[in-house]
């Protein structure tokens, strides 16, 4: 499998399994990105990050409308989705999760993930709609129906998608199923600024020059850049990558079992990475 983290994987099969489909929502269908983010049937655990991602200026910065068309790629355990899903089915919209490729022989634990977001957001039909979950790995097809979409989003996966080689193919891939002057929103782990590129994003962070090359390789153009998901206390020199930090706190080497001695009190104080968040635009 590519090198998405098997502890992120795992983390993701447990944040599903502790959500449960909602039976009833407890607020009208949110007609607005505020009233999706405020909604009640997001779980506790969600709202606490929304201080950190920002989720209503994300989505309003990258041009989030009702009744749009819009693909996200690996949505993991859904917190967008979350948010996302249920305002595009209250405003007429609609929804494609392009999920992890399992391939022939899937990882049981990226396997886990998928079944139980599907099970998850199908157990919420009534809020959620139909989300659509289709694939993107290294050989998937089509991510969404050609010229389809109004909004395709990366939401802190490039660094997986360079790891495992395939960051070019999600460019490629988003264009594709973008309508001409749809937009592409990408909220990534920034790394310092002025160094020499990590091409595997190995501690997780990603080089926000070398994002928009890519994107602009693959035909789009950088339409804007937004501070919404700055964090300037992120110094970046974590043991551990980015998976020091919230929300994963990783207190070992990558396979290494939890390792309770290891003092997380000032990579807590920091909070969530600093981020970059762009929106590009497929030319008309």
């Amino acid at each position: 499998m590519m090198q998405l983290s098997r502890r992120g994987l795992l983390v993701g099969a447990a944040a599903l399994a502790g959500c449960r489909g909602p039976s009833q929502p407890k607020s009208p269908p949110p007609k607005t990105i505020a009233a999706a983010v405020a909604g009640a049937w997001r779980p506790a655990a969600d709202r606490e990050r929304d201080r950190w991602r920002h989720p209503a200026e994300s989505l309003a910065f990258w041009g989030l409308k009702p009744g749009q068309t819009v693909v996200e790629f690996w949505p993991g355990a859904g917190w967008y989705t979350e948010i996302l899903a249920p305002f595009l089915a209250a405003t007429g919209g609609r929804l494609y999760a392009a999920h992890l490729q399992l391939g022939e022989a899937p990882d049981p634990a990226a396997r886990d993930v998928v079944e139980a977001y599907r099970a998850r957001f199908a157990r919420g039909a009534r809020l959620y709609g139909d989300v659509e979950v289709t694939a993107f790995g290294a050989t998937s097809g089509p991510v969404a129906p050609a010229g389809s979409a109004d909004l395709a989003l990366f939401l802190r996966n490039l660094h997986n998608w360079m790891a495992a080689g395939i960051a070019e193919k999600a460019f490629r891939d988003a264009f594709l199923a973008l309508k001409p002057g749809g937009a592409l929103g990408v909220e990534e782990h920034r790394a310092a600024p002025g160094g020499v590129p990590d091409l595997l994003a190995s501690d997780g962070y990603v080089d926000q020059a070398y994002v928009i090359r890519l994107a602009e390789e693959a035909g789009f153009r950088l339409a804007a850049a937004s501070e919404i998901n700055a964090n300037p206390r992120d110094t970046r020199d974590h043991p551990f990558g980015v998976w020091t930090l919230p929300p994963v706190r990783r207190t070992s080497p990558r396979g290494e079992a939890f390792d309770p001695s290891f003092d997380r009190a000032r990579f807590d104080a920091i909070g969530e990475s600093d981020r970059m968040t762009l929106r590009f635009i497929k030319p008309a």
